[in-house]
């Protein structure tokens, strides 16, 4: 297994939209894990494809207290199930250092097939449905800065460009 490297806003990649997976094998399975490898070593709790650069539509998640529940959602879809909103400060491996509050339907049922290729249904709440959408808006373009105002999303991208010329 390997930690791949995670792309950080504002870093272009991160807007691309990815495409189905169609190819269940064992490349597959090995991204998979190293998926999972690299979210629990940034201490996430959920990472797309799109963050590792590559731009297929998968997610892994570890939402349980003990790090020991990984989940894995291919060609996931969303569908609201509570037009309710749940306020969450959100963090992200690709935007890192930053916590805003966003708001998200705090209940949805997603369908989505599993590393074998086999189609599932899963409801969920709180901060495991706030976590699967954040993940999908990856796999969609799209980031949770996209959510604040436009002065907190300048301010967020001149510090980390900042810190990445630090660091080039």
């Amino acid at each position: 297994m390997s930690i791949l490297q995670i792309l950080e806003f504002p870093d272009p990649r991160l807007r691309k939209i990815a495409e189905p997976v169609t190819i269940f094998d064992e490349k597959l399975e090995v991204l998979i894990e190293d998926m999972l490898e690299t979210m629990y070593a940034a201490e996430g709790i959920g990472l797309a494809a799109t963050q590792v650069n590559v731009h297929k539509r998968l997610l892994v998640i570890d939402v349980s207290e003990n790090r020991d529940a990984p989940q894995v959602f291919i060609n996931p879809e969303v569908d609201i199930l509570e037009d309710e909103l749940s306020e969450y400060d959100e963090g992200c491996l690709s935007v890192p250092g930053f916590y805003e509050t966003v708001s998200r339907p705090c209940a949805v049922k997603i369908t989505a097939l599993d590393a074998r290729g086999e189609e599932f249904e899963q409801e969920a709440e709180d901060i495991l449905a706030t976590c699967i959408q954040h993940e999908i808006d990856h796999l969609n373009g799209k980031l949770f800065v996209d959510y604040l105002s436009t002065l907190k999303r300048q301010r967020i991208r001149a510090k980390l460009e900042k810190e990445h010329k630090k660091s080039a």
